[in-house]
């Protein structure tokens, strides 16, 4: 049996030529695939996230419109991370979905200047959303 001896292999041209062109291939590969549009889901979560947004404000906004001497009311509500997916331990099988975290929710309405609506709509926000009043800020709507 003989024994490989890489210093000959190289001295061979064809065998260093192939070598070289596999190398400069990889290399190639590597640098086109930063260009190539490979879909990674980010797009999706953030269409998901601002999907959200839009219905936990539109529904934020008909509940406080519910409330006695609210009248007209714009929501925003601001997010503080996108949708999280939790996953089995070998990454292929989502268990569960979980909701983004919301920041702060800034409510104006006809009825702001009322230190009795504020707090109705205070106490309705907090509990729809289970966050604190910290976040919560109830302002008069410009008419």
């Amino acid at each position: 049996m003989q024994k490989l001896d890489f210093k000959n292999l190289l001295k061979d041209g064809k065998i260093r030529n192939v070598i070289i062109i596999c190398g400069i291939i990889g290399i190639a590969l590597i640098f086109l695939s930063s260009f190539i549009g490979i879909p990674d889901g980010t797009e999706k979560t953030a269409s998901n996230v601002s999907q959200y947004k839009e219905q936990m404000q539109s529904s934020v906004q008909q509940m406080l419109e519910n409330i006695e001497d609210v009248g007209r009311a714009s929501v925003l509500l601001t997010i503080e991370n996108s949708v999280e997916g939790v996953y089995l331990e070998n990454n292929s099988t989502k268990t569960k979905e979980i909701e983004p975290k919301i920041r702060g929710v800034v409510v104006a309405c006809s009825g702001g200047d009322d230190p009795i609506v504020i707090q109705r709509v205070m106490q309705a926000v907090t509990k729809a959303l289970n966050i604190s009043t910290a976040k919560v800020y109830v302002t008069k709507l410009q008419e």
